[in-house]
C-alpha cells in the first residue's frame, strides 16, 4: 500500500549514509538473515519503491533502523527513517541474537507499556511465537557499542536485584495488577539504561541475570493480569536476557511461564513442548524448585490433552522434585514455587482429569497453606478448583461454600486469573439450571467481574 508522500526520512537517512540504493538492499538481505526472517527479499527497486513511499511488512523496518544503526555507530529508529511505530509489538516477539538489539527491543517494550500505548495494550498473543526462542535459548551473541556514562557495578546490580523481592512480593499477595505499571516504570527509567552502559563481563552477566528476573516478573504479572499479548513479549525478551546472564535455570523458570501461559490460553501441546526444553536446559544445573514446576506445568498440559496417567506420572515427579528442595538454597525467583501453589496447580491438573477425590485434596492442602501466608490469589484459585471438585461429585452444596469463600478470596486481589475461575466456576454451576444455589452465585459472580 502507497504513502501519500515520499518516505523522505528514509531518503535523507540513505543520503547521509552514502550507501547506494544495492548495497543498502545487500545489507538488509543479510541482517533478515541474521535476525533468522530468511523468507524476506530485498532489491534495489525494492529500496526505490519505499523511498517513493511504499511501506515494507515487519520487520523490515526493524531490520532498515538496525542496519542504518550499525552503518552509523548510534541508535537509528523506526521514527528516524519515517516508519513511527510500526511494529513495536511485534519487535518484541523476535529472539534476535543481537544483544544490542535485545536491549533495544526490551526497553522500546517498557516504554510503550509505560505510556499504556494502544498498539501494545491490542497486541494479540501469537500461538506459536514460542517455538524460536525455545529452540534458540543457547545462540552466540553481537555486542553494543556502550553509551556514555559511568561504568556500572555489582553494587549497582545488587541495587535492582533487592527490588526484586519487593516487587514479587507485590504480586503474589495482591496480584499482578497492583504494581505492574510501577515495575515498568522502575525497569524503563533505571534498569534497561543501565544496559545500554559500559561494563565488565562479570557486571554484565549480573546485570542480565537481574534484568531477566524482572523482565519475567512484568510479564508474569501481564499474564495475571489477562494482558497476554503484551506478557508473552516481554517473557520472550526475559528468556534472551536469561541467555546472556547465562543463568540456565532462569532460563528454565522463564520457558515455565511461557509454557504456563500456552497451556492456559487452550495449546497444551506447546505448553507441554516449552515445559519439556525448560527441563532440556536444566540438564548442566540444578534448581529442584524450578524442575517441580516444570513437572507441574507439563502435568497440566498433559491434563488438558487428555492423558490422565502421563498427567498423574508427571504430578508425582513434581512431588518427588519438591521434597528435595532446601529452604536458602533455591534462587529468589523459586520464592513463589512452595506447597501452596504446587498443590494448588496440581488441584486443577486432576480436575481437568476429571478426578474429583485427588483434586479436592490436593486444593485443600494449597488452601491451607495459602490462608498461613495470607495469599489471597492462591487460595481463591485454590477455593475455585475445589468448588469444581464437588460440582464433579454432584454436591452443588459443598461447591456453592467454596465458591463464596473463592467470591471473598478473589475481591482482595488484582487478577485476572481469579475473576476467570470464578467465571469458569459459574459456568459450571449453571449446569444445574434454576437451582437457588447456582442462581445466587451467578449474581455475586456478576457483580465481582463488574468491579473488576
Amino acid at each position: 500500500m502507497k504513502t501519500k508522500a515520499p518516505n523522505d526520512k528514509l531518503a535523507d537517512c540513505l543520503a547521509r549514509s552514502g550507501l547506494s540504493r544495492k548495497e543498502l538492499a545487500r545489507r538488509v538481505q543479510a541482517k533478515a538473515v541474521e535476525w533468522r526472517q530468511h523468507h524476506i527479499s530485498t532489491d534495489a527497486s525494492r529500496i526505490r519503491d519505499w523511498i517513493a513511499g511504499g511501506t515494507p511488512r515487519w520487520p523490515v523496518p526493524e531490520i532498515l533502523a538496525d542496519v542504518f544503526s550499525e552503518h552509523f555507530g548510534r541508535r537509528v529508529t523506526t521514527y528516524d527513517i519515517g516508519y513511527g511505530d510500526c511494529a513495536g509489538a511485534d519487535r518484541a516477539l523476535v529472539y534476535n541474537p543481537s544483544y544490542a538489539a535485545t536491549v533495544e527491543a526490551v526497553a522500546d517494550l517498557g516504554r510503550a507499556d509505560v505510556d499504556r500505548r494502544k498498539l501494545l495494550a491490542t497486541a494479540p498473543f501469537a500461538a506459536v511465537a514460542g517455538m524460536g526462542p525455545s529452540r534458540d535459548w543457547l545462540l552466540n551473541t553481537l555486542d553494543q557499542e556502550p553509551e556514555p556514562g559511568p561504568r556500572v557495578r555489582l553494587e549497582d546490580v545488587t541495587a535492582v536485584k533487592n527490588m526484586f523481592a519487593t516487587f514479587q512480593r507485590m504480586d503474589i499477595f495482591q496480584g499482578g495488577g497492583s504494581g505492574r505499571m510501577a515495575l515498568a516504570q522502575y525497569m524503563t527509567a533505571h534498569v534497561y539504561p543501565l544496559l545500554r552502559r559500559a561494563y565488565s563481563d562479570e557486571v554484565r552477566r549480573a546485570l542480565c541475570e537481574a534484568a531477566a528476573e524482572q523482565t519475567y516478573l512484568l510479564g508474569w504479572m501481564a499474564y495475571d493480569n489477562g494482558e497476554h499479548g503484551t506478557a508473552q513479549r516481554y517473557l520472550i525478551q526475559a528468556l534472551r536476557l536469561a541467555e546472556e546472564s547465562r543463568n540456565a535455570a532462569l532460563g528454565a523458570h522463564v520457558l515455565a511461564g511461557m509454557a504456563d501461559q500456552a497451556t492456559l490460553l487452550g495449546n497444551p501441546a506447546e505448553g507441554r513442548r516449552l515445559a519439556q526444553a525448560g527441563r532440556q536446559g536444566l540438564a548442566r544445573t540444578r534448581s529442584a524448585a524450578c524442575l517441580a514446576d516444570l513437572w507441574c506445568l507439563e502435568a497440566r498440559a498433559l491434563a488438558r490433552l487428555g492423558d490422565k496417567a502421563a498427567a498423574a506420572t508427571a504430578v508425582a515427579k513434581s512431588e518427588k522434585e519438591f521434597e528435595k528442595v532446601r529452604p536458602g538454597t533455591e534462587q529468589a525467583w523459586a520464592e513463589f514455587i512452595d506447597a501452596a501453589y504446587l498443590h494448588g496447580e496440581h488441584a486443577h491438573t486432576f480436575r481437568d482429569s476429571g478426578d474429583p477425590f485427588s483434586a479436592a485434596e490436593h486444593a485443600h492442602r494449597s488452601i491451607e497453606q495459602a490462608k498461613k501466608q495470607n495469599r489471597a490469589r492462591r487460595g481463591a484459585m485454590s477455593q475455585a478448583a475445589l468448588a469444581v471438585s464437588h460440582l464433579q461429585r454432584r454436591d452443588l452444596d459443598s461447591a456453592y461454600q467454596a465458591g463464596l469463600r473463592t467470591l471473598s478470596l478473589a475481591g482482595r486481589v488484582q487478577s485476572s486469573r481469579a475473576v476467570e475461575a470464578v467465571q469458569d466456576l459459574d459456568r459450571r454451576m449453571s449446569r444445574f439450571g434454576r437451582h437457588r444455589l447456582a442462581a445466587d452465585f451467578s449474581e455475586r459472580a456478576r457483580e465481582l467481574v463488574k468491579a473488576a
